[in-house]
């Protein structure tokens, strides 16, 4: 199955959910253009209803409707106007920058049940099938069962892992992880932080500790921060996003659960919002379902259904 298809898949309770109204407003929407009328007060609210249930986010969905209404006289269906908004929307995100430096040092963090540590497996299996030599670091020394989970993937990825005992430094776990990485000549180098609430002060103040200590081990590292977020909670991420940015650098994002969600609008959110390039999504549970995130395959695979 190609990446539109899994995409498809991994949306498909998004789109049942659009899919109940969306025509209705494409037919009233069509009469109105027609006959030369401003887009109607009720066309307006129907749309934005619509959008709001799959969690694209006020804000964007007052740049969308905002947009429907100015061009609507101008000719195109609906269903372009909107779907053109949206790639607007993507098209003002930076896209996720080269880094040169050798071995890659990537972060993940994220809250307790977002998925970040089979993620971090998904992503070791993803890397290594194209070619890549990654490495895991099990820094989440305060919960005994994550490392065992984490090197259960490992295995699974055929990646090395290297890990603690549990009450270790996380800190100095990163940093023989990254010496050890450069001595075997992985990478890159996949870092496995605790789950922890973006609430909790001194648990975020841990992340930069780690931060720090990495950059002490290779140049410029940590240089990449993926949070993940659970697309199924929606809104209540963005806020998660907000403060690990503050305070650890965030990067990018890994959107997980896409496909048990009729939240997959989220995304749109993310890229308005943040500012922040999603960067991985997961469709699914098994191993290979984690796939790199293109905006124009999203869009594509959510109005296909969709519309």
């Amino acid at each position: 199955m190609g990446v539109l298809d899994r995409l498809r898949t991994g949306l498909a309770r998004t789109t049942r959910q659009l899919v109940g109204r969306v025509e209705e407003i494409a037919r009233r929407t069509e009469t109105e253009r027609r006959e030369s009328r401003p887009v109607e007060v009720e066309t307006i609210e129907a749309l934005e209803e619509l959008l709001v249930s799959a969690d694209v986010g006020i804000a964007a969905t007052e740049r969308i409707v905002t947009a429907v209404r100015e061009r609507a006289r101008g000719g195109g269906s609906l269903r372009d106007l909107v779907k053109d908004e949206i790639r607007r929307i993507f098209d003002g995100v930076e896209p996720a920058a080269v880094d040169g430096h050798h071995p890659h040092v990537t972060l993940i963090v994220g809250v307790n049940g977002t998925g970040k540590t089979t993620t971090i497996g998904k992503l070791a299996n993803l890397l290594k099938t194209s070619g890549k030599t990654p490495l895991v670091c099990a820094a989440d020394t305060f919960r005994a069962a994550a490392v065992e989970q984490l090197e259960v993937w490992a295995r699974r990825a055929g990646v090395e892992i290297v890990r603690a005992g549990e009450g270790s430094d996380p800190a100095s776990v990163v940093f023989d992880a990254i010496q050890t990485g450069r001595a075997h000549g992985c990478d890159p180098i996949l870092v496995d932080t605790a789950g922890r609430l973006h609430t909790r002060t001194n648990l975020m103040h841990e992340l930069e500790k780690i931060r720090r200590v990495a950059g002490r081990a290779a140049e410029g590292a940590p240089h990449e921060v993926l949070l993940v977020l659970d697309a199924t909670v929606g809104q209540n991420g963005l806020q998660q996003a907000r403060e690990f940015t503050s305070v650890a650098g965030v990067t990018g994002v890994v959107l997980t659960k896409l496909d048990g969600t009729a939240k997959g609008g989220v995304a749109v959110a993310v890229a308005h919002d943040l500012k922040l390039p999603i960067r991985y999504v997961g469709v699914g549970e098994g191993i290979d379902d984690l796939i790199p995130f293109s905006p124009a395959d999203y869009v594509d695979a959510l109005f296909e259904q969709a519309w």
